[in-house]
Order: C-alpha cells, then sequence, then structure tokens
C-alpha cells in the first residue's frame, strides 16, 4: 500500500543539503618567501647553465678545469713579466745603444722632413754596417724572446738598411717611404718588449 505524501514525509526524507553545503575552507600553504630580482634572475641562469650542460657533476668538473687553466696562464705571465724585468734592469749598456738609436731617428726624421737629406745621411753614417747600428742589433739579440719580437727585429733591419739606400741615392720620397717604415717596427718592438718607460722620445 503506498504511503500517502504529507509534508512531514518531505521532511523525513534525505534531502541534497550535503551537496549545497560549503567546502570546508582548505588550509592555505604559508605565502612564498619573497625573491630579489637578481637573485631569482641569478638562480633561473643557474637552473638554465645546468640544463644545458646536461648534468650537474660535469658543470663543476668544466668549472674546475676553467679556474686550473686561468690559473696556470696567470703563473706563467707573471714568470714571463718578472723574467723580463730582470732582463732589462740588467741591460742599461743595451738600454743606452736603443736611445741613441731613438734620437738617431728622431733627428734623421726632421732632416728627412725638411728635405735635407745631406744632413740626414751625416746622422745616419757612410753604411749600414755602422758601430750604432752593430750595437743596436746586440740590443735586439738581448732584449728579444718572443717571435713577435724578432719579426719587428728583421722588419727594422731591413727598412734601415732601404734607408741608407735612399738617403744615399738622395730619393726624398723612398726615403720617408723607409724612414717610416723603421720607426714602426721600432715602435712596435718596443711596445712588445715593454722597453716603453725606459726610453725617451718616443
Amino acid at each position: 500500500m503506498m504511503r500517502a505524501w504529507t509534508p512531514t514525509a518531505l521532511c523525513s526524507a534525505p534531502t541534497p543539503t550535503t551537496v549545497t553545503s560549503k567546502p570546508k575552507p582548505m588550509a592555505r600553504a604559508p605565502p612564498p618567501v619573497p625573491l630579489s630580482r637578481r637573485h631569482g634572475l641569478s638562480v633561473g641562469f643557474t637552473a638554465l647553465s645546468l640544463s644545458l650542460l646536461g648534468n650537474p657533476s660535469r658543470a663543476a668538473i668544466l668549472e674546475a678545469e676553467d679556474d686550473e687553466e686561468l690559473l696556470e696562464k696567470v703563473k706563467k705571465d707573471r714568470k714571463k713579466r718578472l723574467q723580463r724585468q730582470g732582463v732589462i734592469s740588467s741591460s742599461d749598456k743595451e738600454t743606452g745603444y736603443l736611445q741613441e738609436l731613438v734620437y738617431k731617428l728622431s733627428k734623421v726624421g726632421q732632416a728627412i722632413e725638411n728635405n735635407n737629406l745631406s744632413a740626414a745621411s751625416s746622422v745616419l753614417g757612410p753604411s749600414a754596417n755602422a758601430d750604432w747600428v752593430q750595437n743596436v742589433n746586440t740590443a735586439f739579440t738581448k732584449l728579444s724572446s718572443s717571435p713577435e719580437e724578432k719579426t719587428e727585429v728583421d722588419l727594422f733591419n731591413s727598412s734601415l738598411a732601404s734607408l741608407f739606400s735612399s738617403v744615399g741615392k738622395r730619393d726624398i720620397e723612398s726615403s720617408k717611404l723607409a724612414f717610416v717604415s723603421s720607426a714602426t717596427a721600432l715602435e712596435k718592438w718596443i711596445g712588445l718588449t715593454g722597453l716603453v718607460g725606459q726610453l725617451k722620445g718616443l
């Protein structure tokens, strides 16, 4: 027999109150510690670098190798610098030869600029075998150590020989070119050897 419908029956029937009831608030995670923009970027770049390398341990090995190579290079450079300073400090006579060379070239350059090749010839001397040229080459030999320095010495001697020849022939244009080549090679050599502070008139 069907039960008659009544308000009481409606009240006693199960209602969807559990569906419409508000869910319990979930526990919130603590707010993240704020990071500065710089810190955030550095962390991001570090992670990117490690991911590109593919292996954190590999990154550490590469960094260690780079540090060792850099340290070794610094040691070698410092050793060469100290050795060079020692050679220069014990080469007063050779430095004197080079100082004479600088003065001579300065006078020759002024004479050529004034188209006075007779004056330039008197400063240079009769030939490229003059005593002062031999003294200069003695200084070059003692103070040159690297291939680059020796290359500049060869260029200087070749240009100087051309300068002697051009001045002797009273060829003003060739004399100018030879002088510029000689002076350029000498300046490069002086820069390579670290003698800039030792010589006057440069």
